[in-house]
């Protein structure tokens, strides 16, 4: 990222450096035991982590806290949609575990993400608050079947402005819409991409995919992967061999 944008986004060299890994690896497991199993397998230098519902869910807050402690940088993905005030709450709690990164869906609104931009400032360091715009899953089809009829980059645009709009960092969107987001909404924005396969990887259940390299290219932020590095016979190995592409 340039200076330009990281000094938009509050943050500095030291913030955001060399050694700053763009890769989040998404802890796809069921329990604590096989999140913290891997986080033993990889480096906070190689990566963070993102929790997910299924794991927290299972874990709790108590995982965030010892995955923090390790020196994780931890992604909270329980993309909270409900009223403001409820949101509100909920983030504030979020941020109060000491998280790196916490997600709202757009869907849930204007007065939503405002109220989700104020729950992060209980904290004197606040994490990062991005807005989940289109999941990577769904299709363009899939938006007409819940009567949304505008094709799926204009839904995507139009959430991500309303999520800047209400003061959030940025948006979780595809790495295929990232080239149109920077052209709409310019560099000070993360744009945090799920649905990243490296060419030697199957494409599970995303839809919408890229390439490590080509995401980087298309201007992502940071990089959500999973299962090609968690199902990896050697998830270090896997980890360098992507950051090698992006680097």
């Amino acid at each position: 990222m340039a200076l330009s944008e990281l000094s938009k986004l509050g943050l500095n060299e030291d913030d955001q450096g060399m050694t700053d890994p763009r890769i989040i690896v998404a802890l796809d497991f069921s329990d604590r035991q096989h999140a913290v199993e891997f986080s033993h397998k990889v480096s906070p230098e190689q990566c963070r982590l993102k929790v997910g519902k299924e794991l927290f869910t299972s874990a709790g807050p108590a995982l965030v806290e010892e995955l923090s402690g390790a020196g994780f940088d931890v992604f909270l993905d329980l993309k909270f949609h409900d009223i403001p005030n409820t949101v509100m709450k909920a983030v504030g709690a979020a941020a109060r575990l000491g998280v790196w990164m916490l997600n709202v869906h757009a869907l849930g609104g204007i007065a939503m993400m405002q109220a989700a931009r104020e729950g992060v400032e209980v904290v004197s360091r606040r994490p990062f608050l991005i807005a989940v715009t289109v999941l990577t899953s769904m299709s363009a089809r899939d938006l007409q079947q819940v009567g949304i009829e505008n094709s799926l980059p204009q839904v995507v645009e139009h959430l991500t402005r309303a999520a800047i709009d209400s003061g959030l960092d940025g948006v979780v969107c595809s790495a295929q819409e990232a080239p149109m987001l920077r052209a709409s909404i310019g560099d000070s924005a993360l744009l945090v991409t799920p649905g990243i396969r490296p060419e030697w990887a199957s494409a599970g259940d995303q839809q919408r995919i890229v390439t490590p390299q080509q995401a980087i290219t298309n201007g992502a932020s940071y990089l959500v992967i999973g299962r090609p590095i968690t199902q990896h016979e050697d998830p270090a190995h896997a980890l360098e061999l992507i950051s090698a592409s992006i680097s």
